[in-house]
C-alpha cells in the first residue's frame, strides 16, 4: 500500500475505532488484552492490548508502545497498524519478535486526555514512591495560574499576567521546568506525577515481567509521542543518559537525529519519573529506548489546551456532549493529533524509517 493510501486507512477517529482496527489486523499474532477498570465516555471497554509477532522464545524483541500520553495514541496506534499491514510480520528474522503494546493508557486515549485515570502524567510516574519525591518550587508558585479555578476572562487575564511576570524574572528554561518537568503535590494540575504507581505503570511493569523481557538478549523500545518540536518532524529522544552504553547503541541505530535532553540537544527538557527508571531497574544494559516525538503546534498552544482540559475534569461530573466539553476536547485533540494529511504522511514516513532502523540495530548490535 502506498503511504498516501495508508494515511487514509491507518489513522482513526476514536479510541474504539483504533482498537477495533488493531485487533482485526492481529489475526496472525498472539494477542492478550488487559482490561482497565474504567469505561470510556460512551461506556466502551478500555484495555491495553498486546500483540506478539514472531517466535515466543526470540532473543531479540522490538517493542512499540502507543498512548503513553493518552490522546497521543491516535499517532502511535496508526504507526503500529501500519507496521502490521505493510508486511512487517513477514519480514522478521528467525530470532526476532515484535511486541506491540496498544494503548498503555487507554483511559487517556478514550477520554481525549494526556493523563491517566489517576490524573497522572504517566511519563512522570515511574518513581520509587517510598523515597522523597522531587520538588518543583516553580510549579508550586504558579499552580493556580497553570490551572485556575475559573476560565472567565478576568481570571485568565490575571493568571496570564502572573505567568508573564514569572517568566520575565526567572527565564524560559526555568519556566518550562516549572511547567512540565514533573510535580508531585498538585493532583489537579498539569504534569502531575502521582502519589503512587498508576494502573498504566503497573500494567507496563507486568508486561515486561510476564513476557520475560529482561531475560532476552536485547529489547529495543520505540514509544510514540506527539506535541513537541517542529510540525510533523519525528525526533527520537534518548531514554538513556549521556556517556552510557544505551546512548551509544541508539546513536548507531538512528544517527545524529537523536536528541538527548540532558545534553540540551532535544526539544524535551530533562524530566522526573520517566520510564527510564523502570527500564534501568529491570534490565542490565540489555535494552535501548527512544521516545519518538512528533511535533505539532507551539508549547504555548499546548499549555492553553491542557489548562482547559484540567479545568474541565476538576469540575467533577460533566456532560461529554456539551458544547463547552466538545470545544475543550477539540482543542486538546488538535494539539496532539493535528489530523491533516501532510502531518499524517510525515508521521508514517518517519515511523517506517525508525522501525527499519530499530530492527537493523537489533540484528546487528545485539
Amino acid at each position: 500500500m502506498s503511504i498516501l493510501d495508508a494515511v487514509d486507512t491507518h489513522f482513526s477517529a476514536t479510541y474504539q475505532e483504533a482498537r477495533g482496527k488493531f485487533l482485526a489486523a492481529c489475526s496472525s499474532a498472539e494477542v492478550r488484552s488487559i482490561i482497565n477498570p474504567n469505561l470510556g465516555p460512551e461506556g466502551e471497554e478500555l484495555a491495553t492490548d498486546i500483540a506478539w509477532f514472531g517466535p515466543p522464545d526470540a532473543s531479540r524483541v522490538f517493542m512499540m508502545i502507543s498512548s503513553t500520553h493518552g490522546v497521543e495514541g491516535f499517532c502511535g496506534s496508526a504507526c503500529q497498524l501500519d507496521w502490521i499491514t505493510e508486511g512487517g510480520p513477514a519480514a522478521l528474522g528467525p530470532d526476532t519478535a515484535v511486541m506491540l503494546v496498544h494503548a498503555i493508557n487507554p483511559y487517556g486515549f478514550a477520554w481525549i486526555r494526556r493523563v491517566t485515570e489517576e490524573g497522572c502524567d504517566l511519563n512522570r510516574n515511574y518513581l520509587d514512591f517510598s523515597k522523597p519525591l522531587p520538588e518543583n518550587p516553580g510549579h508550586d508558585e504558579l499552580v493556580d495560574a497553570f490551572v485556575p479555578a475559573s476560565l472567565d476572562a478576568e481570571t485568565l487575564k490575571l493568571t496570564e499576567a502572573k505567568i508573564a511576570a514569572w517568566r520575565a524574572e526567572h527565564g524560559e528554561f526555568a519556566f518550562q521546568t516549572a511547567r512540565k518537568a514533573g510535580q508531585y503535590k498538585h493532583a489537579h494540575s498539569m504534569f502531575f506525577g502521582g502519589f503512587a504507581p498508576s494502573w498504566a505503570r503497573r500494567t507496563l511493569e507486568s508486561i515486561i515481567a510476564d513476557y520475560e523481557l529482561p531475560a532476552r538478549r536485547m529489547v529495543t523500545v520505540v514509544d510514540y509521542h506527539t506535541g513537541l518540536g517542529s510540525f510533523g518532524y519525528g525526533e527520537p529522544i534518548s531514554g538513556h543518559l549521556p556517556d552510557t552504553l544505551g546512548l551509544e547503541r541508539i546513536l548507531k541505530m538512528y544517527g545524529h537525529s537523536v536528541g538527548v535532553p540532558e545534553s540540551g540537544t532535544s526539544a524535551s527538557i530533562p524530566l522526573h519519573g520517566t520510564s527510564r527508571d523502570v527500564w534501568d531497574a529491570m534490565f542490565n544494559n540489555t535494552y535501548t529506548y527512544v521516545a519518538l516525538e512528533f511535533g505539532t503546534f507551539s508549547p504555548e498552544n499546548g499549555r492553553l489546551a491542557l489548562r482547559g482540559d484540567h479545568w474541565l475534569h476538576n469540575q467533577g461530573e460533566f456532560d461529554w456532549n456539551a458544547p463547552e466539553t466538545r470545544a475543550i476536547k477539540a482543542a486538546l485533540r488538535l494539539q496532539y493529533y493535528p489530523e491533516t494529511p501532510d502531518w499524517k504522511e510525515m508521521v508514517l514516513w518517519r515511523s517506517r524509517q525508525m522501525q527499519r532502523q530499530s530492527l537493523w540495530g537489533l540484528e546487528t548490535l545485539a
